[in-house]
C-alpha cells in the first residue's frame, strides 16, 4: 500500500536512500513512517550506494554517468562528483572514510577511488562483471564478486594485488565481513547460497544454503547481506524469493523470514538496527521491518526500478 504524508512529529531519526536506476534518482524516505519525502537528481542508473564513516556524506554510483557522486546526507545537495572507471556497480568505503572502491562491471576492474582528490589512483584487475564489493573492517582486505566467473577475489589493499581467487556459488552478488573481520560471508544470488569463509586461512568453513531452508519456495536467491553492529543479527535479501531472511550468524541457521515486495535486492539497516529496509525492483516498492516486533511495519509504494538502499542519521 502506499503511504499517506505524516507530520513532522512522527518522523523518525533516519532517513533511507534508495537508488532507482530506472528513474535516476535515489528517494529520500523517512525511516519510521515510510513518508517520502523528495529524491535527489542524480546520473544515470543510480545503483550502489555508500556512506562515509560519519554517516555525513552519501555516495551514489551513477553506473551509465561512469561517475561517483557525492551527497550531504542532511542539507541533501550534491556536494562533488568523483571519478570511478567506467560503470561502478556496487561501492565501499574504507573505515577510514579515504578511499572508495567500486566494481567497474563492464571493465572487469575494481578501482581505487582517492576521496580527496576525486580520481582514480588503482586498479586492480578481476573476473568479468565484477559485482559484490566489501573491506574489512581493519581496511587491509578487500573482497570483490565476479558473477560470471562465480569466484571472490581476495584482494590485499596496501599491494593492490589479488592473492586469492575462491570458487563460490553461481551469481556472486555481495560481500559481508563478520566477527571484527574474521569471517566473511559471499552471497550467490542464483544458487541461494552464501558461502562463509575464514578470512586468515581462505577455507570455505561453511554454505548456508536458503533453498533448503525454503523447501516451499519456487525461487530462494541471495543477495545483500546486513549485520546488526552488535554482530548478533544477518540478514539476506532473498531476490525473486520476495522475502528478507534473518540468519543466526552462530548457528548459522535461518530464524526467520519477512515478506517484501517482488525482486528484492536491497537491504539497509537504521542507525539505531530498530529497522530494516528493504527494496523491491520489480514491485517499485521499499519495505519497513520493525525489528523490534518482528513483524513488516509498512510498505512504501515508490515506482521505477528501486536497487539498494542506505540508512544514515537526520
Amino acid at each position: 500500500m502506499a503511504l499517506a504524508a505524516c507530520s513532522s512529529s512522527e518522523r523518525g531519526g533516519d532517513r533511507v536512500f534508495v537508488s532507482d536506476e530506472e528513474a535516476d534518482v535515489v528517494h529520500v524516505l523517512d525511516g519510521a513512517s515510510g513518508e517520502v519525502e523528495g529524491a535527489l537528481q542524480t546520473g544515470e542508473r543510480p545503483r550502489g550506494l555508500a556512506l562515509s564513516p560519519d554517516g555525513k556524506t552519501l555516495y551514489v554510483a551513477a553506473s551509465e554517468s561512469n561517475r561517483i557522486e557525492a551527497w550531504d546526507s542532511h542539507s541533501l545537495r550534491k556536494l562533488r562528483e568523483l571519478g570511478s572507471g567506467s560503470d561502478p556497480e556496487r561501492i565501499a568505503v574504507s573505515p577510514d572514510g579515504a578511499t572508495i572502491y567500486a566494481a567497474n562491471e563492464d571493465k572487469s576492474a575494481v578501482s581505487f577511488i582517492d576521496v580527496a582528490s576525486g580520481k582514480v589512483v588503482r586498479e586492480v584487475r578481476v573476473g568479468p562483471e565484477p559485482e559484490g564489493i566489501g573491506v574489512s573492517p581493519d581496511g587491509k582486505l578487500l573482497i570483490a564478486t565476479s558473477e560470471v566467473a562465480s569466484v571472490a577475489h581476495f584482494i590485499d589493499v596496501a599491494s593492490a594485488k589479488v592473492t586469492d581467487n575462491l570458487p563460490v556459488g553461481s551469481r556472486p552478488r555481495e560481500v559481508l565481513f563478520l566477527k571484527g573481520g574474521r569471517e566473511a560471508w559471499v552471497s550467490s544470488e542464483q544458487r541461494g547460497t552464501i558461502a562463509v569463509f575464514d578470512t586468515a586461512s581462505r577455507e570455505m568453513k561453511r554454505t548456508i544454503d536458503l533453498a533448503a531452508a525454503f523447501p516451499d519456495l519456487e525461487n530462494p536467491q541471495a543477495v545483500e547481506l546486513e549485520l546488526t553492529r552488535d554482530g548478533k543479527r544477518a540478514f539476506v535479501a532473498m531476490g525473486r524469493g520476495d522475502r528478507v531472511a534473518e540468519i543466526d550468524p552462530v548457528s548459522y541457521r535461518v530464524v526467520r523470514s519477512f515478506p517484501t515486495g517482488h525482486r528484492t535486492w536491497g537491504i539497509a539497516l537504521s542507525p539505531d538496527d530498530a529497522r530494516l529496509y528493504a527494496v523491491s525492483g520489480l514491485s517499485g516498492t521499499a519495505t519497513i521491518i520493525d525489528l523490534e516486533k518482528d513483524k513488516v511495519a509498512h510498505t512504501v509504494t515508490l515506482g521505477g526500478k528501486p536497487w539498494t538502499a542506505e540508512a544514515a542519521s537526520r
